[in-house]
């Protein structure tokens, strides 16, 4: 099974979840030594547990199926029903994740716009809720990073540390979502640790730009990762024989961080080239990582219709919104294929223009 660009020919730019494991996790999953991991004895998924902790620079670490598990995972275990927690307004858990915070967690979100997907402390600490027999109590601040919906931002360490300052003063607990949190780290160059050492818990994801076919890991201390083990058996993410997931994750770890660069390469290449056709807006300050959003609307057209278009022309990109459109690079994603998806969007930006005259 070979990394694939495309879906039956297509050049896929929808997500990097589209990637597929390499021949040399394919190998480790069929070669991986099992055992029951509900019962702790799965010895693959206790090293990639072992070395995601490391790696973050905390005590523990738990494998879950999902990205939207770990952030339930993790809220659930950060809070007790009838909190509230401070969230970006465009945040993933806020937008995608079906209110599984508020429908399971019992936790009322309280949703701060910030710029670029960074949350100005002074608005955090103006949206938490007084300690009082009527107010949810606010315990929790999440931050997502990198930031999805706002283009694959970045909040630096410098900004976590501004967050966790506020956080510590008055008593709230601070998660990230680092779904893309290796992203981040590879386009500063700074160790990721410089990322977690200011948040209490976070999690990341290893189905996206690192390439596995599932999984994402939850970090923190041991007493917060005893209590997440037992949120995820409640939500029915107790796995026996998880090494099958957890193999190509060790390999993740190892050996497919540092490629990242050249996703962000492309997103780049990518960003200025769409930069270039008129009809097409892009902020290029806010293609940081490997996400790149474009406005078509002074086109006359929705993005619906833009990616209809597209999608004729061998071209996959997501709606995010009436007039945005969403693009993402990933392995299997190469200069060659972003050069002839500039082309099409080119052309087909044209005959739009065309018909409307």
């Amino acid at each position: 099974m070979k990394a694939s660009k495309s879906l039956n020919g297509f050049i896929d730019l929808r997500s990097d979840t589209v990637t597929l494991p390499t021949e040399e996790m394919l190998e480790a999953i069929k070669n991986a030594e099992l055992g029951d991991d509900v019962f702790g004895e799965d010895p693959t998924v206790n090293r990639l547990e072992e070395m995601a902790a490391k790696k973050m620079g905390k005590e523990a670490a738990l494998l879950v199926p999902s990205g939207t598990m770990a952030d339930l995972v993790s809220v659930t275990s950060n809070t007790k029903r009838g909190d509230s927690a401070i969230l970006e307004a465009d945040s993933h858990i806020y937008w995608y994740e079906v209110g599984g915070i508020s429908a399971i967690a019992g936790v009322m979100p309280l949703p701060v716009r910030g710029k670029m997907g960074v949350m100005d402390p002074r608005d955090i600490e103006a949206a938490i809720r007084p300690r009082d027999v009527h107010s949810a109590e606010t315990t929790l601040v999440c931050i997502e990073n990198t930031h999805n919906r706002a283009g694959g931002t970045i909040v630096t360490p410098a900004q976590i540390e501004a967050i966790s300052k506020v956080a510590k003063e008055h008593s709230l607990r601070l998660y990230m979502d680092g779904s893309r949190i290796f992203n981040a780290s590879v386009a500063m160059r700074v160790d990721v640790k410089e990322f977690t050492k200011h948040v209490d818990n976070l999690m990341f994801c290893l189905s996206k730009g690192l390439s596995c076919p599932i999984g994402s890991i939850v970090v923190g201390s041991e007493d917060f990762i005893k209590k997440a083990r037992k949120v995820r058996k409640i939500l029915g993410g107790g796995m026996r024989q998880a090494g099958i997931i957890a193999a190509p994750g060790i390999i993740a770890l190892e050996k497919m961080i540092d490629r990242l660069e050249d996703d962000h390469r492309n997103a780049r290449l990518l960003a200025e080239g769409l930069a270039k056709i008129e009809g097409v807006n892009i902020n290029l300050e806010a293609v940081q990582t490997n996400i790149v959003m474009l406005d078509v609307g002074v086109l006359g057209v929705g993005s619906e219709a833009f990616i209809n278009e597209l999608r004729k022309r061998g071209v996959l990109a997501l709606s995010l919104g009436e007039t945005r459109v969403r693009m993402v690079t990933h392995r299997g994603i190469e200069r060659e294929d972003i050069e002839k998806a500039l082309t099409i969007v080119e052309n087909m930006v044209k005959e739009v223009k065309s018909r409307k005259r």
